[in-house]
């Protein structure tokens, strides 16, 4: 006699994961995926041994600040999107952010006076805070 088990169909779940859930380890592994990278190629470009690409991604060792600034130059990304949540950094308030993200909408002049005006702001609030 010969029992038949049925099987139930396959199911595959796929689940996307955003740089903001990772932490470094994670985003340095996602984004050289995303860059079709392999290990080897990543360290020849950062000119390390692929070695310590291995130990970052696996999240045993942290590289130096000269080793994190090669590898966003050979990732093309800014050092900040390896280490911090998107929302990390930057004003907490979402319409300020908005307002800042705009700002480089802006022609160099008016560039300028926004600068002017931000420092010149800060400047009285610290005035303040070291006479109150």
């Amino acid at each position: 006699m010969v029992k038949r088990f049925e099987q139930p169909p396959h199911r595959v779940e796929v689940s996307v994961i955003s740089l903001a859930d990772m932490d470094f380890a994670h985003r340095l592994v996602a984004i050289r995926k995303e860059r079709n990278l392999t290990q080897q190629v990543l360290a020849d470009r950062v000119g390390i041994h692929v070695s310590n690409v291995r130990r970052y991604e696996a999240g045993t060792s942290q590289p130096t600040l000269d080793v994190l600034r090669n590898l966003a130059l050979a990732l093309n990304i800014s050092a900040d999107s390896l280490l911090f949540e998107p929302d990390e950094r930057g004003p907490e308030d979402p319409g300020l952010r908005l307002r800042l993200e705009a700002l480089d909408q802006l022609d160099p002049e008016e560039l300028a006076g926004v600068r002017a005006l931000i420092e010149g702001a800060l400047l009285r609030h610290q005035a303040r805070q070291l006479a109150g």
